[in-house]
């Protein structure tokens, strides 16, 4: 998994008989929390209508694929950072392929989340259940987004056995104090013969 950010770069006009974009895989990526990146916007204005009537059909073609995988990624990206909450370090931040007419659109893009444990047990699953929402929350996640979900779930577990060997450790401790101690009142022993 990358920590940087994805810088958006723009294809050379793909030739008019290319039926399919290229596929760049969306994913939520994890980040350190000092790291950070950027989300850059090309020019995406969708109403190229004076270059859209001197696209041929393969073309048009394109730009309609390429709008709809633009929709696509977007939305997955947005799921990502509506659920990431506070622990997103930055936007979405995209790649993009040039059409046909000129215009850029987004066909993969990722969102980079701060991964780091909290500073308890319990913060830290708190933590990765969000990791885990955030990770899963597209409709369609990414192989990418599986994998960050399923690192989340180990950190989850991990604090829980943290969390249970505290408690442990704080009952024995309760216990040693509980019997180590001489008793308030010395027990005395009455004979009566």
């Amino acid at each position: 998994m990358s920590i940087g950010a994805i810088s958006p770069s723009s294809a050379s006009p793909p030739p008019a008989r290319e039926k399919q974009p290229a596929q760049v895989p969306s994913s939520i990526t994890p980040a350190g929390p000092a790291s950070a990146s950027t989300a850059s916007s090309p020019n995406t204005n969708f109403s190229g209508s004076d270059t859209a009537t001197n696209l041929t059909p393969e073309a048009l073609a394109l730009v309609s694929q390429l709008k709809a995988r633009d929709t696509e990624v977007r939305q997955h990206e947005q799921a990502h950072l509506a659920t990431a909450g506070g622990l997103a370090t930055s936007g979405a931040s995209y790649t993009y392929q040039r059409g046909p007419n000129g215009v850029d659109y987004a066909i993969g893009g990722e969102v980079h989340i701060d991964t780091s444990p909290g500073r308890t047990p319990q913060e830290t699953i708190e933590r990765a259940r969000t990791i885990q929402a955030a990770a899963l929350a597209p409709a369609d996640p990414s192989g990418a987004d599986r994998a960050v979900a399923a690192q989340a779930a180990q950190l989850e577990l991990q604090a829980r056995a943290e969390l249970a060997t505290q408690q442990v450790e704080q009952a024995t401790s309760k216990v040693q104090r509980t019997y180590g101690q001489e008793p308030l009142v010395p027990p005395k022993l009455d004979i009566y013969a």
